[in-house]
Order: C-alpha cells, then structure tokens, then sequence
C-alpha cells in the first residue's frame, strides 16, 4: 500500500488532503510543523481532532528556534482590540521552503517518498511561497536534489473548490482552524478567515 507524508496544520486545506489520501487507500503519516506560531497549541489540538479514522497520530517537529524574535503577527500575537494589523504583517520569511525541506528529509528518512500539502495557490499576505508558480518551481528543484517528490492537489485551487470537496468527503469542516491573528477563535478579519467566509458564503453555508 502507499504511503505519504502529509504537512498537517489542523486547517481546512491540509485536512481536506488527508481524507482524499485516505479515500484513495493511501497511508497517511502526518508532520506538525511548531514554528513558533501563537496559535500552536490551538492547530495541534485541532488537527488531532480532525484527522481522518485511521490516520496515525502526528509527529511534531520544533522548528520554533529559526524563527525566535520574530516580528510576524504569525507569531508575536497582536492585541486585536489595540494593534492595527496589516498584511505585510504576517509574513514570515521562507517558512513555506522550510516546511518543504523539512518535510522532504524526514520523509526519506523514513523510506515515505511522496510529501503532500495543502496550499491552494494564493497571493494574500504576501504568501508568494504558496502561489501555484512558487510551488512548481519546488516541484523542478527537488527532481535535481533527491528522491522525494512533492504534491499539492490544490495548488490550482479556490477555498471553495476546497470547500466543495471537503463537504464531499465529509471533512468536520467547523473544526478546522486557521486564523493568522487570533491564536483561540477565528478572528474573522484576517485574510484566512476572510476566505474562508466567502466560500462558505458562496456555497450559500452561511
């Protein structure tokens, strides 16, 4: 039987991509990234209550130290109430590259060759480490350097192209989470929470 690694963060996309692996017949082996989020201990808990049955627990992997003094509102939490947030404020710098090659080392190591992620091709917050061309360049950069090879089913995707397969597969969608500016509850103004909204707006959920 197959078997992938997927880089789980307890939201929406990524959970979406583990209940298609495990649809496929595919074992999942699932890696939580700690980089020093405010919202950590929210997306582990999150994420062990809403992968599929069947699924091993995560391992979580501390990268947290790369990141220590960080200015990002990714992981020094803003007070919602007081601090303006913009979105150039919750940009980190190569984390998305980081969790690839992370991902990609602890993979093989493990003999699992195939990493899968659940970016949707989006330009929000300056995430240009998560548009579709930042992804397929990565794809042509690991052919050269190793074995592993990456996958992102979503990289040409909306929300609610997500959306619309999670309820398909019957994804507990209310219990994912990924909010960028609260670390407790959806803060429903950042530009997660913001597309989230629309899709479920657009699929007349709300």
């Amino acid at each position: 039987m197959k078997q992938a690694m997927l880089i789980a963060s307890g939201g929406l996309d990524s959970t979406t991509v583990a209940y298609e692996l495990v649809n496929q017949g595919v074992v999942v082996k699932p890696v939580f990234f700690d980089y020093g989020q405010h919202c950590v201990e929210t997306e582990w808990k999150r994420l062990n209550e809403v992968l599929p049955n069947g699924v091993e627990p995560p391992e979580r992997i501390d990268i947290s130290g790369i990141f220590k003094g960080s200015s990002s509102r990714l992981v020094l939490e803003a007070n919602l109430w007081k601090d303006p947030v913009k979105d150039d404020d919750l940009y980190i710098p190569y984390r998305t590259m980081l969790f690839f090659a992370a991902a990609a080392a602890r993979a093989q190591t493990l003999g699992i060759f195939d990493v899968f992620t659940g970016f949707i091709n989006s330009n929000h917050a300056k995430e240009i480490d998560c548009s579709a061309s930042f992804l397929n360049g990565l794809d042509e950069l690991a052919e050269n350097v190793g074995v592993v090879r990456f996958h992102s089913p979503f990289r040409y995707s909306s929300k609610r192209d997500v959306l619309e397969k999670a309820l398909e597969l019957k994804v507990p969608v209310g219990r994912t989470f990924s909010c960028q500016a609260a670390s407790l509850f959806p803060c429903g103004a950042c530009p997660n929470c913001v597309e989230r909204l629309n899709a479920l707006h657009e699929l007349n959920l709300i």
